[in-house]
């Protein structure tokens, strides 16, 4: 009996195969229900007193043998099918070429054209808490100016909330620099607003921020006459007199489309001027809750929203459009 077994060792030694129908074969065949292992643990019990310690050890070996091939052929079938199959969740083909998305496409140009003259670019969390997003912002608790960003809140007590403009970036940057300060923060806000052809409640933001001593508002005219031309190819802007709650004094940023055509018409309303962008001076409130002395520092700020200069770059009606991965819409700008 004990020679049969050694027999046995060196047949589970020798085996070798890649076919699953041939390896399962040879399991059955030994640890199957009617298998050789079973078999011999039957006959356990005719095997004489004396030679039962040496004949349940050889059991065991072989029975160790058998797991240890088992396990041996199953990893190199695991091995071989990773390399000769295919990837299942690779893309069929043909393999087509992505494009940038327009938004993508647009914010980059902003930032090169504000880079040229000396901005970076500083980025920051999209979920904020009360602090950054308005206190800090000179609107504080019951404010009116925060009726116009109803919020999508996370927690309360305190707030958390996802943001509702990159003016955050702002604070968070102030809070861990010293002037002079030239920032952009582009990025993703959250507002809860009916989403129609003109508005969503996602949107893309790009704010800008300079903070030095003696900068004016001549300042800052002088570097959105800039970023219109560079962006438009048109040269002629106005600020007209507005309010936001953190720069004083405020203003809203037009630029003069003309009246080339039907489109032209339809978009300024038949005046020819657009607005593209909201800015001003920062307040000194702002300042000083971010520890900047408002009496040796002065600065501006600005902000537009991307998907409006998308749309009137490229002559695009429906806001909704940037959210709903269309390819038709989408391959458009494969060669930008």
């Amino acid at each position: 009996m004990l020679e049969r077994i050694d027999e046995l060792l060196a047949e589970v030694g020798s085996f070798s195969s890649a076919e699953n129908d041939v390896i399962e074969q040879f399991r059955i065949k030994y640890s199957g229900k009617k298998g050789i292992l079973n078999d011999l643990f039957d006959k356990f019990k005719e095997v004489p007193n004396d030679q039962k310690k040496e004949f349940g050890k050889k059991i065991n070996t072989l029975k160790q043998a058998v797991a240890t091939k088992l396990e041996d052929l199953k990893n190199a079938a695991t091995t071989n099918i990773s390399v000769e199959k295919d990837d299942l969740t690779k893309p069929a083909f043909p393999l087509e070429l992505g494009t940038r998305h327009p938004i993508n496409l647009v914010r980059n140009r902003i930032v090169e054209i504000f880079k040229s003259i000396g901005f970076a670019v500083a980025d920051g969390p999209e979920i904020e808490d009360d602090w950054h997003n308005f206190s800090a912002l000179n609107m504080p608790e019951y404010h009116p100016a925060r009726d116009m960003q109803d919020t999508f809140f996370i927690e309360q007590n305190p707030d958390v909330l996802l943001r509702t403009h990159t003016s955050s970036v702002q604070i968070r940057y102030m809070e861990q620099n010293d002037p002079p300060i030239r920032i952009l923060a582009p990025g993703r806000v959250f507002r809860n607003e009916a989403i129609s052809s003109r508005s969503h409640c996602i949107f893309h933001q790009i704010e800008g921020l300079y903070i030095d001593k003696n900068v004016s508002f001549a300042d800052l005219k002088q570097t959105l006459q800039f970023f219109t031309s560079e962006l438009f190819g048109k040269s002629k802007i106005r600020l007209r007199p507005s309010y936001f709650p953190f720069t004083e004094p405020s203003a809203e940023v037009d630029v003069y489309w003309g009246l080339n055509s039907e489109t032209d018409y339809r978009i300024t309303k038949g005046t020819g001027w657009l607005e593209i962008m909201g800015c001003g001076m920062v307040d000194p409130a702002v300042l000083k809750n971010v520890n900047i002395d408002p009496d040796q520092y002065s600065g501006y700020a600005f902000g537009m929203g991307i998907e409006r200069i998308v749309m009137l770059l490229y002559q695009m009606g429906d806001i909704r459009m940037f959210f709903e991965n269309d390819k038709r819409m989408l391959e458009q700008f494969k060669s930008l």
